[in-house]
């Protein structure tokens, strides 16, 4: 009897074993992870072991070409090539990409290979983006809902500091780059400068530049990516490559000297109060000529950019601010995008001053969107390193020289938003119209925390000058590809 019951009883606990573990199993997000976190967490772990495993895979050159010479080690690295092929061609064709990796054509298999999975990467990012923007609760085939900025705005709250930001992203609006005259381009070809006139130049730009038939010429080049065909037309004609990668004010930046006035005591030139201060919106190319025709008889203005990277792949610059003692301006650099290489008249003049805050990003934002570049520069930003300010924020900066407290609302805002809403414009608009006070405020200090010697200026003048410098780059010409150019340049009867 006491048998009976005892068995009764195991399997009764049995029962509810399997009971539970039925209802887990129900409760799974899918097999093996409880939830989102459990998944994620596990990815981010399985990447993490990756990232680590490549690391300690032969580097590229003459390491790589050294195990590449044993036969052992060929086998293996076609075998594993073969079967990361394989897995990234499911996920292609999971996700209704095109997903034929493996049959391609051996002599731009590198170039084909980098282009599909490139294109795989916008669908299947712009999938996500489409599945979060519905979790969010919002349907993408409405029509546009605008301004953004007035719908209630999610809070980020940053783990390195106690403030917080609000991130305004605007719904459903149509991608600007749908209409830029100019096709953006993701793929990993060497990014070639779109400058094609140099104002202000001393060393002339090289002939590449500036014939721009030059591709129309070469009709043989037309089936392979542009930066690869200007790569090709650079060895063909025994051209230096290197022209087509160099900063094009490199000869003027290097020659640059710093006159005595910008490196003596300057007395801070009081900011015209923000209300009486006229704003002009710039967003045809006759208001832009206008502008730079008024930028080139000054002696300085303020410069900021305002950049939109969320679900982006290499971002886009939305928005320019120039501030000069008396007016402000903002310039719709999506709508302007093609034209704003104007502005390099005065970019580009060695007599006047641009004064950026953290101009890092700027620098290549400007190369690479507008082909715009800059000489005689001053970074606010390096001038507060220098004189060891307890934060070099401009917001600090702001509230230091000024007495500002800046509007940290829209710091994450989405800036494709047009129109723009008055809270953003006037955000923007902060961001320079007191730089040049600041800009004078930051010689002053650094003249008088050096005993009136411009030494501690001058560096910071130098270090201005090597931002400046600065060259967007993306993409890659490695060893081989230059070999695969040797070969394609063959394949099509070219001496190289």
């Amino acid at each position: 009897m006491s048998l009976s019951k005892s068995n009764d009883d195991s399997n009764r606990e049995v029962l509810d074993s399997n009971s539970d573990t039925n209802e887990e199993d129900k409760n799974e997000l899918c097999p093996g992870f409880k939830d989102v976190d459990a998944f994620v967490k596990h990815g981010f772990g399985v990447v993490l072991s990756a990232t680590k495993a490549s690391a300690g895979l032969p580097q590229p050159g003459d390491e790589f070409d050294f195990y590449r010479s044993f036969p052992g080690f060929q086998e293996f690295c076609e075998s594993q090539g073969d079967q990361i092929l394989q897995c990234m061609s499911q996920i292609m064709q999971h996700h209704g990409c095109r997903s034929h990796v493996k049959d391609r054509n051996k002599l731009t298999a590198v170039e084909e290979r980098f282009d599909l999975v490139v294109d795989s990467n916008d669908v299947i990012l712009e999938r996500a983006g489409i599945l979060l923007d519905e979790a969010d609760g919002v349907n993408r085939n409405q029509k546009p809902v605008m301004p953004a900025g007035f719908q209630p705005p999610k809070i980020v709250s940053p783990l390195f500091q106690s403030e917080t930001f609000r991130l305004l992203h605007a719904k459903n609006i149509a991608r600007p780059q749908l209409k830029f005259k100019e096709k953006i381009d993701n793929s990993n070809t060497p990014f070639v400068p779109k400058i094609f006139i140099k104002p202000n130049a001393v060393k002339p730009l090289p002939s590449y530049f500036t014939n721009k038939q030059i591709r129309n010429e070469r009709p043989e080049d037309l089936d392979v990516p542009a930066a690869l065909a200007d790569l090709i037309h650079q060895q063909r004609t025994q051209e230096h490559v290197e022209d087509m990668f160099a900063h094009p004010y490199q000869y003027e930046l290097d020659h640059l000297t710093v006159p005595d006035s910008l490196l003596s005591k300057p007395e801070p030139q009081m900011y015209k109060p923000i209300a009486e201060t006229k704003l002009s919106f710039i967003d045809s190319l006759e208001d832009l000529v206008e502008l730079n025709e008024k930028l080139c008889k000054l002696s300085e203005f303020a410069v900021d950019l305002e950049h939109h990277s969320y679900r982006s792949f290499l971002g886009l610059t939305c928005l320019m601010q120039i501030s000069t003692r008396d007016e402000d301006f903002i310039i719709d650099t999506l709508e302007l995008r093609s034209e704003m290489y104007i502005l390099n008249e005065a970019f580009t003049d060695p007599t006047i001053v641009k004064v950026f805050h953290g101009a890092d990003s700027d620098i290549e934002w400007l190369q690479r969107d507008f082909g715009l570049y800059v000489v005689n520069l001053f970074d606010t930003h390096q001038g507060s390193r220098a004189l060891h300010l307890a934060r070099n924020s401009l917001d600090h900066l702001l509230r230091h020289f000024c007495n500002v407290d800046s509007d940290k609302r829209y710091q994450l805002a989405d800036w494709r938003i047009r129109p723009l809403p008055n809270e953003m414009v006037q955000y923007a608009r902060t961001d320079t119209h007191y730089l040049l006070y600041i800009y004078d405020c930051v010689r002053a200090q650094l003249l008088d925390s050096n005993h009136g010697q411009p030494g501690l200026l001058q560096s910071v003048w130098n270090k201005s000058k090597d931002i400046s410098l600065t060259v967007f780059m993306t993409g890659f010409v490695p060893h081989h590809l230059v070999h695969y150019v040797g070969r394609l340049a063959f394949c099509r009867g070219v001496q190289i």
